[in-house]
Order: C-alpha cells, then sequence, then structure tokens
C-alpha cells in the first residue's frame, strides 16, 4: 500500500493540540499512532488533542511513570510511554499485545525506541522542535487503518500524499 503523508507547522501548543484533534476524530478503532519527538517537543499535548478528538473528558497526562493510561471517549484511549524502557523487548512487557489491534487507539511516545516492534499499518507522527512556540509534524499513514486517521488534517497545511 503507498504511505500518505502529512506535515505541516505548528505555531503554538493550542495548535498542535488542533491537529491531535483533528486526528483523533478521524481516527477508527485499531488506529497505532507512534510520536516520535524530543523531550519537550509536544507529544503529550499532540496526545490530548487526540484524547479531546475521541470525546475523552479526563484530563490527559503523559504516562512517563505509571507506562499506560486508559481514557474512554467514543473509542478507547490507550496512552503509552516507552521512555523509561531500554530494551524494546520491554514494550511487550508492558502488555502491548493487549493494545495492538483492539477496539481503541493506541498512542506511543517515545515510539522510536521500540519502533521495529510495531506493526506495518500505522500512524508515525514526527514532532521537530522549531523554536519555543513552533513545531513541524510530519506524519506518514502506511495502511489503510493510519491513512483513515489522516484523512481529518487539513489540506492546506503543508499536506502532501
Amino acid at each position: 500500500m503507498a504511505k500518505h503523508e502529512w506535515s505541516g507547522v505548528s505555531r503554538s501548543a493550542d495548535e498542535t493540540k488542533e491537529i491531535g484533534r483533528a486526528i483523533g476524530g478521524a481516527v477508527e478503532a485499531g488506529t497505532l499512532v507512534l510520536l516520535i519527538g524530543q523531550l519537550g517537543a509536544g507529544k503529550t499535548t499532540l496526545t490530548q488533542g487526540l484524547a479531546d478528538g475521541l470525546g475523552v473528558t479526563a484530563y490527559t497526562k503523559s504516562p512517563s511513570f505509571v507506562l499506560v493510561n486508559e481514557y474512554q471517549g467514543r473509542l478507547s484511549l490507550f496512552h503509552m510511554d516507552l521512555y523509561r524502557i531500554d530494551d524494546p523487548a520491554e514494550a511487550w512487557e508492558l502488555g502491548l499485545d493487549d493494545y495492538l489491534g483492539s477496539d481503541g487507539v493506541l498512542a506511543v511516545e517515545w515510539a522510536d525506541r521500540a519502533t521495529s516492534i510495531f506493526p506495518d499499518d500505522r500512524l508515525e507522527i514526527r514532532i521537530e522542535y522549531l523554536s519555543d512556540s513552533e513545531r513541524r509534524l510530519s506524519a506518514t499513514a502506511s495502511g489503510p487503518v493510519s491513512a483513515q486517521a489522516l484523512s481529518g488534517l487539513p489540506e492546506g497545511v503543508g499536506a502532501t500524499e
């Protein structure tokens, strides 16, 4: 399957959240969202928007210390953080297989620590720090389920396919 891509620049945390909200409004059950970016890039902010788009009303926070949080919306959101793992195999110990292919959406921060273990159909979002307020977001969908998640993003913001 051809890859679908989107990129754009967010000029504030609110814009980053809005991008996440658009993705959350378009995702289907079983969507895997891999978030990659340095500390403070906006991975949790994007996930908060994703949660909003899914209709989650609880405050979404980084699961760095608990490793996985679950939220209820129109679909369940499983928010996983791999920052503290040293080896990709440790992700399986977190119960990764319970979340993959579930009836919910799995969003994984620090996914670059275990990229090789994830299925091919995934939405990979790279967030690059440009300045205190600006971030470049690049999203690549590599399968039919993940491609649906990109359908909610605006065409006029550097979108490519």
